[in-house]
């Protein structure tokens, strides 16, 4: 038996199958492969440890697996592709110098869990991909010295626990937002890093990347992103907090009402919660006395009234009407506090109407004050100037007039006027590093910017205006802005520019006649409501986008 088994495996027509069928009947042992030898290619010379190739187009294959280093210098091969030398498990060192790569892709060195010195020199590369060295965990020595780096991936070296040195010497980094990550890996890493200079831009051009503190504010942008639209068209906008909630107050003519949005917390956007309703109502304006709230709700028809919520019942009631006899056409509301005081005032666009300041009693608001007759008035504005409480009215047939409260006849007295500044039709004040500006909007023309300063208000920037009826500063951030309306092409979003103390184009956004900008601040959110007298109302958020990601 055994010799007719034997026979037929020496046989020439033997099969391997029939000696392996030998083999598992009978037991004997399988007949062992001799490992193929080792060839070193023509442009390498080897050892029993370690490969040197010079001028190779390829990495050797076929190696023994316990070569541990392999070194290829003036190569001709353009890139590292991923798992590249994986059929050298055991390498300790590997050397790429002066080759003529351009890339390392991602994963390059996987398979070499043992690598601890890496050479990649006197090459092209301008960045290696974001996980060019991920898995090299026992790496101790990197070097990419003298290559055409200007930028590394952000993380780069993530992956780079055990490492002892780096070198980066001779490389042309732009010390812009995209090395920003590396500064602040330079002042964390416990590896010893070679000096990193800048090659630009011009103004960092030989400074050392090592020395520096911070480029966060070069790093940095913003963005408005639309976030929810409401479907109805308004005037204006107004927002108050209560006990942790913060609420919205929409005056919509067109739907003959007041409407309240509070923001969901859960749903993270803001939901209908009351409905106030009216005729012709064109402002809706809250007010937050000794924690009570009230809404003052201005109308065309009808007659104007305040509302009050009623938590028991969880909405608006109608509290109190507005003695309107003086008030034909109002225009806007503006809520403010002199002393422990509180008083609104309702700007009159009417010719035979009056501006009226009314004052809270503990039991309502009453008129306090008629101010200037058949002026028309457009827009107030409360502000302080050098500590005393004024306001400003605009007027369609006047420049804007100044009064300033008498404390002793606790009445405002006009003081003073905004010369050549005819036809605006709103102001707004707002404040930049403790100085006080003006925003002064006219429909046609230019609009303007005014800052205070001895005892007066002077032109600091004017703004063109093609159909704009709201020219509104806010902030967010150390961030601020001017949204100019228009309508009849995009509003125009302008950002303060602190160097030359003047505001900058910074976006275009498409809001179909805007008649106010409303900034509503929530769970370290920012948004701005636009209102549109002839689209819906637009919510959009403020996000901020680092740029060195």
């Amino acid at each position: 038996m055994h010799e007719t088994i034997g026979t037929v495996c020496k046989h020439p027509r033997g099969t391997e199958y029939a000696c392996l069928l030998c083999v598992l009947v009978l037991g004997l042992p399988a007949p062992i492969r001799p490992r193929k030898p080792f060839k070193c290619p023509p442009t390498c010379s080897c050892s029993k440890e370690s490969i040197i190739c010079v001028g190779s187009s390829y990495v050797p294959r076929n190696n023994p697996n316990d070569i541990n280093s392999l070194s290829i210098v003036n190569g001709t091969f353009s890139e590292v592709r991923e798992a590249m030398f994986a059929h050298l498990p055991s390498l300790q060192l590997l050397l790429l110098n002066s080759n003529a790569l351009t890339t390392i892709r991602d994963d390059a060195f996987s398979g070499l869990p043992h690598l601890e010195y890496l050479f990649i020199e006197n090459n092209k590369i301008e960045t290696p991909s974001r996980f060019a060295f991920r898995g090299l965990r026992d790496l101790t020595h990197l070097s990419l010295a003298n290559n055409n780096i200007k930028a590394l991936p952000r993380d780069l070296f993530a992956d780079l626990d055990s490492l002892i040195e780096l070198d980066l010497r001779g490389n042309a980094f732009e010390c812009d937002c995209r090395v920003k990550w590396l500064m602040m890996w330079l002042k964390s890493t416990n590896a010893t890093v070679s000096d990193v200079f800048c090659a630009g831009p011009e103004e960092m051009k030989g400074k050392r990347l090592n020395d520096m503190t911070s480029l966060h504010n070069e790093c940095i942008s913003t963005d408005f992103i639309l976030h929810q639209s409401v479907p109805s068209e308004s005037l204006s906008v107004d927002t108050f907090s209560y006990k942790n909630d913060v609420y919205v107050a929409i005056a919509a003519p067109n739907t003959e009402s007041c409407m309240v949005l509070q923001w969901d917390h859960i749903e993270m956007n803001f939901r209908s919660y009351d409905n106030i309703t009216g005729q012709s109502i064109v402002g809706c304006k809250s007010v937050i006395i000794q924690s009570q709230v009230f809404v003052i709700v201005a109308q065309l028809f009808g007659g104007s009234h305040i509302y009050k919520f009623d938590e028991d019942q969880s909405r608006f009631t109608k509290f109190q009407d507005i003695e309107v006899s003086k008030i034909s056409k109002p225009n806007d509301i503006e809520a403010f506090q002199i002393g422990t005081d509180w008083f609104f005032i309702i700007a009159d666009s009417s010719k035979a109407g009056l501006s009226t300041v009314y004052k809270w009693n503990d039991k309502g608001f009453y008129s306090h004050q008629s101010l200037h007759e058949w002026f028309r008035d457009t827009d107030a504005e409360f502000v302080n100037l050098d500590g005393k409480a004024h306001l400003i009215l605009a007027s369609r047939s006047q420049v804007p007039v100044i009064y300033q409260w008498n404390k002793s006849a606790q009445k405002f007295a006009l003081q003073s006027e905004i010369p050549n500044m005819e036809d605006v039709v709103a102001i707004k004040a707002f404040s930049i590093n403790e100085d006080l500006y003006l925003a002064m909007t006219r429909y046609i023309g230019d609009s303007k910017v005014l800052h205070w300063g001895a005892k007066q208000f002077t032109e600091v920037q004017a703004l063109p205006s093609r159909g704009s009826m709201i020219l509104q500063p806010f902030s967010f951030r150390q961030r601020h802005y001017l949204a100019l309306g228009s309508d009849y092409t995009f509003s125009q979003v302008y950002l303060w520019d602190t160097e030359s103390k003047a505001f900058d184009r910074f976006k275009e956004v498409y809001i179909q006649a805007p008649r106010s900008f409303t900034v509503v601040s929530t769970d370290r959110r920012d948004f701005i409501f636009a209102s549109s007298f002839k689209g819906n109302t637009q919510i959009f958020e403020h996000i901020i986008i680092d740029l060195s990601l």
